[in-house]
């Protein structure tokens, strides 16, 4: 059971568990919606930004890129890089391809792309390759006091 499971279950919040097989080294998002046969939308990855110090965990749809100008402007700072991988997992305490948002090692601001909001449940990765959650984008946004913005472009 991954930290982000036992934090979900410690809670009482109402989530689902998925599970796949995981055999790629990239693209881990589009991997799971098609290992699931999920619409790509409603699969979320989550990734890091950060500008200097300060780091931002953004949750966008698989099929989507991040717009680093418009989560920067919603998490209030000047500007926004990707974070090094490396960096990513040493904050999160997940390895890459299975990084959730919730339980990571540090609690970071969190921006959820405004498209979760098109669907009654979206999934986020629950800790570990091969292992998604699926979870109500409302309760996503409670848990994690996240922002909702327009973050994401095709």
């Amino acid at each position: 059971m991954t930290p982000a499971i036992r934090f979900l279950k410690h809670i009482g919040s109402e989530f689902k568990v998925h599970t796949y097989e995981c055999n790629v080294s990239d693209d881990f998002g589009k991997h799971c919606a098609e290992q699931l046969r999920m619409e790509k939308g409603k699969v979320f990855k989550t990734l890091l930004i950060q500008h200097g110090t300060q780091a931002v965990t953004a949750i966008i749809p698989v099929n989507m890129h991040l717009n680093l100008k418009a989560s920067a402007k919603a998490a209030h700072l000047k500007h926004a890089v990707m974070m090094n991988p490396k960096d990513a997992e040493r904050v999160t305490g997940y390895k890459l391809g299975g990084i959730s948002p919730f339980a990571q090692k540090k609690v970071l601001p969190t921006l959820l792309d405004e498209s979760a909001f098109l669907y009654p449940s979206i999934l986020v990765s629950g800790g570990k390759r091969g292992v998604s959650v699926e979870i109500s984008p409302q309760v996503l946004v409670q848990l994690l006091d996240a922002s909702v913005a327009a973050i994401s472009d095709k």
